[in-house]
């Protein structure tokens, strides 16, 4: 079956409004979608539709994205399959690629990103987004994400970090740095 033809989307997050509303957006782009909204879900879904296509969160309630990509991977090896996650870093997108997955996104993401991603040429590099997280942005996701694998134990993560422990709880305490729009 090809690829061109067949435009079937598997869309799995556990936020009902985003998932929603990526649906909406990708059915306007020509894409015939099936939500779900867990891990036990997506793979169901999986191995009933064999989608052509896959936009999948990481971080799932019952589980990683990742369970869903190994089980599409069992039923349609040519799926092209894209990884979303709120808490982007290089381990987990490695992750992502090494399961199957043709790109990986760090929310907020757009429709258009995830439709370029999705159609790119195999081997080809997607163009660089609009707008990037700053600096700033990236330092807070990813001392985030290593307070979250160290199961949010300040003390063993100022360590990992090589950071001074009152350092990190003032960061901890901030809210994520504002994206500016350019």
């Amino acid at each position: 079956m090809s690829e061109g033809h067949d435009r079937t989307l598997l869309i799995v997050d556990d936020d009902e409004p985003f998932r929603n509303r990526l649906a909406r957006a990708m059915e306007a782009r020509g894409f015939r979608c099936e939500l779900a909204g867990s891990v036990a879900e997506g793979v169901v879904a999986a191995n009933e539709r064999a989608p052509s296509h896959a936009v999948l969160d990481l971080r799932l309630e019952d589980g990683s994205g990742l369970e869903i990509v190994e089980a599409l991977r069992d039923v349609r090896a040519d799926a092209r399959v894209v990884m979303l996650t709120g808490y982007g870093n290089i381990a987990t997108a490695v992750a992502a690629v090494k399961a199957g997955a043709v790109d990986y996104l760090a929310k907020p993401t757009d429709a258009d990103a995830i439709e370029a991603a999705l159609l790119a040429q195999e081997g080809g590099l997607p163009p660089p987004p609009e707008r990037p997280m700053s600096a700033d942005r990236v330092r807070w996701e990813h001392i985030q994400r290593v307070y979250e694998q160290c199961d949010r134990n300040v003390s063993e993560t100022a360590r990992r970090l090589n950071m001074h422990r009152r350092t990190l709880q003032r960061i901890l305490a901030k809210r994520a740095p504002r994206e500016t729009t350019g």
